[in-house]
């Protein structure tokens, strides 16, 4: 038997063995695994989907909880309620405000924590993270406490800076994790070719942190737009549209309620899904 005989007879067990089919309890394993992502996604979006097919019910009292027919008359009747309108404007006029100046001073600071050594920087952390940790409640009380400390009076400016308080530990982190990764050698080949700092910030560093600003601003506008703990004790005679549903829930909620959470969130998944374009499109 020559050399070559004898290689090819000793790789056949392993080649057999690469070729042996997975065990059945592995399949079986692999099945349950994709039923129970399934099962959840079902569990997280069917109140979604019950929102969105009863603000196409045709109820005929103020209550809007038992499916009485299909109509498409309520998507006319969006101005029906001229307080809900005014508590979407607000809460709308409030979140992409909020998201502005979060986004700002969260990327600066995500900024800082990411790509430099600082004295302070752990107590920095520690702050952040208990922010977001910290329960909207407490929250909520000190920031009313500080107001009234203040003699500030509550409104929509004091919900402006709420919102922007504890949605700017959110941005913060998302950036800060975006920078850890970036590459310093970019940028010291871009100040190597003559771009001044500011040059090389925005054609360099803030092109690749983008990413990271973009998803940090989209998890501050979730934040603020559904917020009603902390709006609750800072808005005063202000009205939200989480406050105004709180508010409705005694006498019934209208199905314009329903057709403005559809389209909001409908909104959302549109942003998402163009963020999610652009990005592969980037790639």
């Amino acid at each position: 038997m020559s050399a070559s005989d004898t290689m090819v007879t000793a790789a056949e067990p392993g080649a057999e063995e690469g070729a042996r089919p997975a065990r059945p309890g592995i399949r079986l394993g692999d099945r349950l695994l994709k039923v129970y992502v399934w099962a959840v996604l079902a569990w997280l979006f069917l109140p979604i989907a019950v929102m969105i097919a009863f603000g196409f019910n045709d109820t005929r009292s103020k209550s809007n909880i038992n499916w009485q027919g299909f109509t498409l008359k309520w998507w006319t009747r969006l101005g029906e309620y001229p307080e809900l309108t005014e508590a979407v404007t607000n809460s709308l006029n409030i979140a992409l405000l909020a998201t502005a100046i979060t986004t700002v001073l969260g990327t600066l600071m995500g900024l800082a924590l990411g790509r430099y050594r600082f004295r302070g920087q752990g107590a920095t952390n520690l702050v952040m993270f208990a922010a977001i940790a910290s329960p909207e409640l407490v929250m909520g009380a000190s920031l009313l406490s500080l107001f009234i400390s203040a003699g500030a009076q509550t409104g929509f400016v004091t919900v402006v800076i709420a919102h922007v308080l504890f949605s700017l530990s959110f941005v913060a982190v998302t950036v800060r994790a975006r920078a850890v990764g970036l590459d310093r050698s970019v940028e010291e080949a871009a100040r190597d070719l003559g771009a001044s700092p500011w040059t090389t910030f925005w054609r360099v560093t803030f092109p690749a942190i983008l990413p990271g600003v973009v998803s940090g601003a989209l998890l501050a506008f979730a934040l603020s737009i559904d917020d009603f703990v902390i709006t609750q004790f800072t808005s005063g005679s202000l009205q939200t549209f989480p406050l105004w549903i709180w508010g409705a829930t005694r006498m019934g909620i209208p199905p314009q309620v329903n057709i403005l959470g559809t389209l909001i969130f409908a909104l959302g998944v549109a942003v998402a899904v163009v963020n999610t374009l652009t990005g592969r499109r980037r790639t």
